[in-house]
């Protein structure tokens, strides 16, 4: 009875022992083991050993990338204009062991040297390029402090500004210089607009009368054109008239004075033409004219001399009558 007791405590003493021994690990951690109060070595995720009593497993280590925000801190810029500023660091363990053994409070650590990193940097620059110039800071911030923090075993992978808050009458003035600067952006804006608009309005007008002029050019053209068409088939047309007008004469048997007659009678016709502008009368029908015209006055001579002789011949044989248009008493022949 006793034997067994002894196996069973030697059993559960065994269990123990084993159960202090295995140890397991998570992804993207690591573990220092410590042999005797010494670094003994640095345990990968997974299943691991360790010998109860003389080892001892340190709090795991996460390597994956952590971030730590910082409360906004007081700072002064190159122009002494204070403002409260909060950052953001990202960081990644990349040394177990350094981070362990190089520095005792980490966190600390961290946000002491952000503090005055951050402050040395806005300390060089003016208020309008602290506000302008985030990238740059951000990137000075980052390679100070993975200078500093890479004997702690930790690489600073990005720093970032989460906030910047200057004081109340700053950001009045800020405001004001905004809403200067876009009043300023907007007349500009507006008078560049009316500009344009100027522009395009004296362009159309000005392509307007060009093609007005081409159309009034083309229009006179087409007119003359026209005209000097017309022209040229009235023409036409009275050349050919003229034509077939002489070749029936030359046919027929008409005198000479006929043929002046005829020429004197379509002289009117011919002026009526819109080409019609001097006309050529041969020496014989002016002569004729002549002729005629001192017949037409020899006649009219003779009709007056004919008109003055009937109105005396009755002069003479009409009595005498008196102003009351009684006939005056006849006289007795006294014999």
């Amino acid at each position: 009875m006793t034997g067994l007791i002894v196996l069973a405590v030697l059993a559960f003493v065994v269990f123990l022992l084993a159960a202090r021994s295995i140890r397991i690990i998570p992804q993207s951690r690591v573990a220092i083991i410590q042999r005797l109060g010494r670094y003994h070595r640095t345990a990968e995720s997974g299943l691991t050993f360790v010998v109860p009593v003389v080892d001892k497993m340190l709090p795991k280590t996460d390597l994956r990338e952590q971030v730590i925000a910082f409360q906004p801190q007081a700072v002064i810029t190159n122009d002494n204009v204070g403002m409260q500023i909060s950052t953001v660091v990202y960081y990644q363990v990349v040394d177990a062991r350094a981070s362990e053994y190089e520095v005792a409070n980490f966190n600390l650590a961290m946000e002491q040297i952000t503090q005055t990193t951050l402050r040395n940097v806005i300390g060089n620059l003016i208020l309008d390029k602290t506000l302008t110039s985030r990238d740059e800071i951000n990137g000075k911030l980052r390679t100070i402090l993975d200078e500093v923090t890479e004997k702690w075993g930790i690489r600073v992978t990005r720093v970032e500004l989460k906030e910047i808050t200057p004081p109340r009458d700053i950001q009045q003035a800020m405001e004001k210089q905004m809403q200067a600067e876009r009043t300023r952006r907007a007349a500009i804006l507006t008078a560049e607009g009316d500009k344009r608009s100027a522009i395009l309005k004296s362009e159309g007008e000005k392509e307007s009368a060009i093609l007005r002029a081409e159309g009034e050019q083309k229009a006179a053209v087409l007119r003359a054109e026209g005209e000097a068409a017309a022209y040229r088939n009235v023409q036409a047309a009275q050349i050919e008239m003229t034509g077939a007008l002489f070749e029936r004469l030359e046919s027929s048997d008409l005198s000479p004075e006929s043929l002046r007659y005829l020429y004197l009678k379509a002289l009117p016709e011919m002026a009526k033409g819109p080409a019609s502008k001097l006309f050529v009368v041969p020496s014989e029908i002016q002569d004729l004219a002549g002729t005629i015209g001192a017949l037409v006055g020899g006649a009219s001579l003779a009709g007056e001399d004919d008109a003055k002789d009937e109105s005396k011949q009755r002069r003479l044989d009409a009595p005498d009558r008196r102003p009351n248009g009684e006939l005056p008493a006849r006289r007795e022949n006294p014999l």
